[in-house]
């Protein structure tokens, strides 16, 4: 079921009513209600993978319990690597398993040998990868004594699979989720209308911005090789968009439609075109997968507080290992790579901390010099996105090089439509930009106008959704990761 989908608007305000109005307010009640919400809103995409996230549940609400429980630091342990492997292992095997036979038996090619290999003939599992993390992150906590497992089944299963977050994200921490469920939940009218604007600004993204984008990012892409460079260009700034708009799009929507539940989720893109240099745009960008492994992952290994060669070998594994979660493909881990590369400067030099606050904080423009930082960021990220949608690391390079040719001052091979596409996309940039010490575009945007003038900027808003939409239903990028 997708979020820009009838049937999602059908489904939505019924489990809210039963919410707020049948189950009267009894926490338990509500929970279960979440829950059984979310396992059928799962589903819809393909009932016999529920039975896959039911094992994944349970796998981690059991050896949780083991580990508060166990007598000692030996079954401790035990119960620990037990539930890390077999997560793992399911998302090796559903994600990963047929890109490594398939490079191992290219490999031994090279060196003259031939290698019978069986590839698995299986559908990747929406989300698997987000409610893979999701328990990690609760078996990883109570190892190491962050927080105490929970008694109560339910409970557990809702922060696993609440279903705004339950396919794309955010990747919630229990330490901030649980508590939100374990507690009463009062409807906050207030709250309720912050969440509705979130979902408008969501749906903008992705069935204006996102969804138009994308039309001309794929025959770009799909076809480099017959246009000139200018319009290479526009293909990859197309992408980018794209990609901002259709994921933190997803956000925002999922964002929002907790919201009227009475939940707040983490908070997972914070205006990442608008950053200085590469390491503001990753503490901007997908915040809960880039802190989850900063957490999980580069902490453990040690972070930056030994030899600036252990900091640099560090930043490589996650960006890496980043790179690798979002799929099986060496066009992901060269996206991963060439993100380290733009960070190590950086790294090195110790001015990866320089930008934490806001751009052009409370000032409607900024300077020269945060206006050329932006800018190079910004190409930066362009460049590297062509290995993200590129289908192999050598489509990649050819569009690269048809970049870098005498046709880059020809005009553009793009019909008007795609310029209007453009033009919309300076629009969402512009409230991006005037939104952006907020915690999305639409928070407090327009609250000083008259009700009227800022009632008809929303009516604007819907109408722009009901003209430029798809006429068929289009997923989001990251279902596919």
């Amino acid at each position: 079921m997708l979020f820009n989908s009838l049937n999602f608007a059908i489904f939505l305000p019924i489990v809210f009513i039963l919410y707020w109005f049948v189950t009267n307010k009894k926490l338990q009640t509500q929970n279960i209600l979440l829950l059984a919400a979310s396992y059928f809103f799962y589903s819809c995409w393909d009932w016999r993978f529920l039975f896959l996230l039911l094992f994944s549940t349970g796998l981690d609400y059991f050896t949780g319990l083991k580990m508060a429980d166990a007598s000692d630091k030996a079954k401790r342990k035990f119960w620990f690597w037990l539930s890390i492997i077999i997560n793992l292992g399911f998302l090796g095997i559903f994600k990963y398993y047929n890109f490594f036979v398939g490079s191992f038996a290219e490999a031994m090619a090279n060196f003259g040998w031939k290698v019978n290999y069986a590839t698995l003939n299986i559908i990747l599992p929406v989300g698997i990868s987000f409610y893979t993390f999701h328990g990690l992150s609760y078996v990883i906590d109570i190892y190491n004594d962050r927080i105490k497992p929970v008694r109560n089944f339910i409970d557990y299963s809702v922060f696993v699979s609440f279903f705004p977050l339950l396919v794309a994200g955010p990747i919630e921490r229990a330490t901030h989720l649980l508590p939100q469920i374990q507690k009463p939940r009062i409807f906050n009218y207030g709250f309720a209308v912050q969440g509705l604007r979130q979902i408008l600004w969501g749906l903008f993204k992705k069935m204006v911005i996102a969804d138009n984008c994308a039309q001309y990012a794929d025959m770009i892409f799909n076809d480099s090789g017959q246009y000139n460079s200018s319009t290479l260009v526009l293909g990859a700034l197309f992408f980018t968009i794209q990609i901002y708009c259709d994921f933190s799009g997803y956000s925002d929507i999922a964002l929002g439609t907790a919201k009227l539940f009475g939940i707040e989720l983490l908070r997972n893109f914070a205006y990442p075109y608008f950053s200085r240099d590469i390491a503001e745009f990753w503490r901007r960008w997908h915040i809960s997968l880039s802190s989850w492994f900063r957490d999980y992952l580069y902490y453990p290994l040690g972070g930056s507080r030994g030899s600036k060669w252990m900091s640099i070998r560090n930043t490589f594994i996650i960006f890496l290992v980043s790179g690798f979660w979002h799929g099986a493909n060496w066009t992901f881990l060269a996206w991963g790579f060439l993100n380290a590369l733009y960070f190590l400067p950086l790294l090195i030099l110790g001015k990866n901390r320089n930008n934490l606050d806001i751009i052009a904080q409370g000032k409607l423009f900024p300077s020269i010099t945060e206006i050329v930082n932006v800018a190079i960021t910004f190409t930066l990220t362009v460049f590297a996105w062509i290995f993200f949608r590129a289908t192999s690391i050598h489509e990649a390079l050819s569009y690269i090089s048809g970049i870098f040719t005498t046709s880059i001052f020809k005009k553009p091979e793009i019909p008007t439509a795609g310029m209007v596409v453009l033009g919309l996309s300076g629009f969402f940039f512009l409230i991006e930009w005037l939104g952006r010490e907020h915690q999305f575009a639409l928070s407090h945007f327009g609250s000083k106008w008259p009700r009227l003038i800022r009632w008809s900027f929303y009516a604007t808003i819907i109408l722009l959704i009901g003209i430029f939409m798809q006429t068929n239903e289009t997923p989001f990028i990251y279902f596919q990761f």
